[in-house]
């Protein structure tokens, strides 16, 4: 796939008039419909006036190639997060209305119990023991500070999910560090919840955090990996189609001065 191609096509062509005339020249044509400016994402040739002008160094950094693919993997991850905090937070909404109308619930649980008995009886299963009912039971008999307490946990986990997937669709390197360190932290539970009851689920889970913790750890040189920020830096000013241009234009430049200077 060419995801250079594939965001044009989405968000529309990005052209920039350089000021350098050896730099603009080669990315400007001249064409029977008029003047027309290469993308400085996708590399194609696109009729009209340039979207900007002014120095080379001042162009904008346009994700291209294989940075716009991994900016897209780190949007999709936001969106598995911001999914995960609307079930977090329905959660706490849920326990709180649960909270408030405990007493009715309990009552309604001890009175309507005893009526699925002898159908759990026919079925062969000891409603007693199940472990849905050991857990409402559990639930009833909390206390209600302690289910505030449980609401409260909630809702900053909630929040912590929603902070980190807005900073990892923005692309935002702090975003980057608070998914990796926020998500750290939590595996470690979440191994302990697989060893305690081994479910697709958790398994499935599990997987795609510590594959999401890799993945931006190394792709975007986190903590000092593979060369850290600078390098970081470096290599998106190095896919930019300016830079690419410039340091082609600089080997024809020296290849020009190196047979003027034999010919001399």
């Amino acid at each position: 796939m060419n995801w250079s191609l594939r965001a044009c096509g989405r968000h529309g062509h990005v052209t920039y008039a350089p000021a350098e005339e050896e730099l603009r020249k080669r990315l400007r044509a001249e064409t029977a419909l008029g003047e027309a400016w290469r993308c400085l994402r996708c590399g194609d040739f696109t009729l009209g006036a340039p979207h900007g002008s002014g120095p080379a160094e001042d162009a904008p950094i346009v994700l291209r190639g294989q940075a716009l693919r991994d900016a897209t993997i780190l949007r999709l991850i936001a969106v598995f997060r911001w999914l995960k905090a609307l079930l977090v937070f329905a959660a706490a909404f849920g326990i709180w209305r649960f909270r408030a109308h405990k007493d009715a619930i309990n009552l309604a649980f001890k009175e309507d119990l005893p009526l699925f008995q002898p159908i759990a009886h026919k079925l062969g299963w000891n409603i007693e023991e199940s472990g849905v009912v050991h857990t409402m039971r559990t639930v009833l008999s909390a206390r209600n500070t302690t289910l505030t307490w449980i609401v409260l946990g909630l809702v900053i986990f909630g929040a912590l999910l929603t902070t980190e997937g807005v900073g990892l669709w923005l692309l935002k390197r702090w975003g980057e560090y608070f998914a990796v360190v926020a998500t750290s932290l939590f595996v470690p539970i979440e191994v302990y919840e697989l060893v305690e009851k081994v479910t697709w689920l958790r398994i499935v889970i599990l997987m795609i955090n510590i594959a999401a913790v890799l993945y931006i750890l190394l792709s975007k040189r986190l903590f000092g990996l593979r060369g850290g920020h600078a390098a970081h830096e470096a290599e998106r000013h190095e896919s930019s189609l300016l830079e690419v241009e410039a340091a082609a234009l600089g080997r024809s430049l020296t290849s020009h001065h190196r047979a003027a200077a034999t010919s001399d």
